[in-house]
This record gives C-alpha cells, structure tokens and sequence, in this order.
C-alpha cells in the first residue's frame, strides 16, 4: 500500500512539472508574440485624411511641452498643415504640482506654430492613456466627428489603438516619426514598459 501511494505522489508530482513547464512555455511564447505585434506595429503610419487628430498626453515642463510632447505636437502640427486632418485634440491633465495642463500647454505650443486657435480642442482630467481617450471621445462625439487619427510615440500605438478602438472610435495610427525613443538604450525599456501595460490591460477585458 505505501509503495502504492508513493506511486500515486511521483505520478501526481510529474504532472504537476508538466502542466507548469506547459503553462510557462504558453507564458513565453505569448510574451514574445505580444512585444513582437507592438514592436512591428510601431511603424504603422496610417497617413489617411480624417476629421481630426487625438494627441495622447506627456509630460509638460512648467508651460513647455517635454521632448516627449513636444514631438508628439510637431507630428499631429504636420498632419495639420498637410492636410491629414481638419482639427485636433489635445490631451492630459495637470500633475500633483503642475500650474498647466499637459494639453494646455500643448494648444499654446501648437498656436505658436501656426495652428489656428479655433481648430483646436483640449481636455484637461486625464491622467493615464485610457483616460486621454475617453474624454478625447466626448469631444470627438460632441463635435460629430467621425474618424480620428491617434498620433503618440510608435511603442505606445498598439495600446493606444486597442483601447481606442474599444472607445468606439474610428481610429487610425499615426505615430510620431521624430520620437525621442530611437536608441536601443531608450526603446527597450519603453517596449518592456508598453508589454506590461498592453498585456495587463488584454487580461482585463473580459472584466470591463
């Protein structure tokens, strides 16, 4: 009978190696299938005419735009002017210690550079991408806008048009094509960054 049950336990303890082993193989193929589809979205420069652009929200130093905004800017500014789009959103709210908002100072950046006023919109509550887009999405549906390019940095965009998208909006990528994050020493955290934030957020879907 002992032999027996010792028996039972090596069995019990060998199929209980197998189905971790199995279940961290399955962990690592889809961690690298996820940080391949953002890595390869990344370049995806959907350059279609659409109502207006949504600039996701970064840092603003005082009332200038970091190098992260400032190029997010200059991209949906070029969009702008060539005509990509009729108007834009910008988005992000103020930090703990902030006088302006990320958007705020966004819209004086882009007026000082020949955007005109009156095709620019703000929000300024949002705190986190998914917030950026949802008040985006107020304006875009208080305005009767119809199609919307989303334009950050091209390691946020896989996320960012996920959650558009699920939104509701009618989005297109278009991704700065001056970002900051061009050296291996700057994209590598930013991708291991957007993995953990993308992943996170596919696991929560089913409980939203």
């Amino acid at each position: 009978m002992t032999k027996y049950f010792k028996g039972l336990i090596e069995v019990a303890k060998r199929t209980v190696l197998k189905l971790c082993f199995g279940i961290l193989v399955l962990f690592i193929v889809f961690t690298i299938y996820l940080a391949y589809s953002i890595w390869s979205f990344a370049e995806e420069n959907q350059l279609v005419e659409t109502d207006v652009a949504v600039v996701l929200g970064a840092a603003a130093w005082g009332d200038e735009p970091s190098p992260v905004l400032r190029e997010r800017i200059n991209h949906s500014i070029w969009l702008y002017e060539n005509g990509y789009v009729e108007k834009i959103i910008f988005t992000g709210g103020k930090g703990v210690d902030d006088e302006f908002a990320e958007s705020e100072v966004a819209r004086d950046y882009a007026i000082k550079n020949n955007v005109n006023s009156d095709d620019i919109l703000i929000e300024t509550k949002s705190k986190i991408t998914e917030e950026n887009l949802t008040y985006a999405n107020d304006i875009i549906t208080e305005n009767d806008f119809k199609t919307v390019t989303i334009v950050s940095d091209p390691l946020h965009m896989k996320r960012a048009i996920l959650m558009a998208e699920n939104t509701g909006i009618v989005a297109y990528s278009s991704p700065t094509q001056t970002s900051v994050y061009q050296t291996w020493k700057s994209e590598i955290p930013f991708l291991f960054r957007e993995l953990f934030f993308y992943s996170g957020y596919i696991v929560s879907l089913p409980f939203r």
